[in-house]
């Protein structure tokens, strides 16, 4: 990999290309948003990631169109939510995100998580597909899918191409987001992602402050005189990853994107190499098929 500046993208199978680097706004209330989404911009991020249960996709997009960064070097995220998931349910939920924010194009959008069923799964799947063909969006993907999610996808995703006439016709996963850490490297999630080309966005990158004093991160602390917070957010680019840190904090906003003056080696690489599976957040992944 090239040099990490925080202007690094990669390239999604859209073709687009998307901020190594993502500013998340998870619970974060809406009358504080519009300020700290600004703040981000005011540090470098170019990557919002936002959510319609958030409740906050209206600030930043306030946000994003105050700012004088043209809207074209800007990424927004939402997802569809996943109570009540179906094709409706997620096509009504682009165009309300679209009305709500008040931009020509959501840049990213994601199934929020895998619940539903295969017919809503496939359903709201298909809704992405023709909202990125009709230009709504530009990204499509998924957000908490379990292995047994994502080859699920797979076998639908050929059924729409037959029902819709084609081979492209079902759509291309260009993302998938979960809750990724050296203490929940979900290697199995990562590795299929690799072999398709999606790209891995990586939330709760700092397991949400929880592990500062661990004594695997200590030592590295001390070593590069960097912040746990910065550590982590490094591996998380090191290893290929789009991290969206959150903070309303703005010294922190901006202490989680001052992460490009230094490097792990190999060998700090490796000590970051954990075999633990120990989530921070919610865990759709682990749901079954008929869940």
């Amino acid at each position: 990999m090239s040099k990490l500046t925080i202007n690094s993208t990669l390239r999604m199978n859209s073709g687009y290309a998307i901020p190594m680097l993502g500013y998340g706004v998870y619970q974060t209330p809406a009358n504080i948003c519009e300020y700290v989404v600004t703040k981000a911009f005011e540090a470098g991020y170019r990557h919002v990631d936002s959510a319609a249960v958030y409740r906050n996709e209206e600030p930043s997009a306030v946000a994003i169109k105050r700012s004088s960064i043209p809207r074209s070097q800007i990424f927004f995220t939402s997802k569809v939510p996943p109570r009540g998931l179906s094709y409706a349910s997620a096509a009504a939920q682009i165009d309300t995100s679209l009305k709500l924010t008040g931009l020509e194009y959501i840049d990213l959008m994601l199934l929020h998580a895998p619940y539903g069923g295969r017919e809503a799964r496939k359903g709201a799947w298909k809704a992405l597909v023709e909202a990125q063909e009709a230009g709504k969006v530009r990204s499509i993907g998924v957000s908490n899918y379990g292995v047994q999610h994502l080859n699920e996808m797979e076998v639908y995703i050929k059924e729409l191409e037959m029902e819709r006439g084609g081979e492209g016709k079902g759509g291309k996963i260009d993302v998938g987001q979960w809750e990724i850490h050296p203490w929940l490297p979900r290697r199995d999630i990562v590795e299929w992602c690799e072999k398709r080309g999606v790209v891995v966005q990586a939330y709760c990158p700092i397991v949400r402050g929880r592990r500062m004093d661990d004594p695997v991160l200590q030592p590295l602390v001390k070593k590069h005189g960097k912040t746990g917070a910065q550590v982590l957010i490094r591996w998380s680019l090191q290893k290929g990853f789009v991290p969206l840190p959150k903070s309303v904090t703005p010294s922190r906003i901006v202490e989680n994107a001052d992460v490009y003056d230094f490097e792990l080696d190999a060998d700090d690489m490796q000590t970051l190499d954990i075999n633990a599976y120990e989530p921070c957040a919610w865990d759709p992944t682990v749901a079954g098929l008929e869940e």
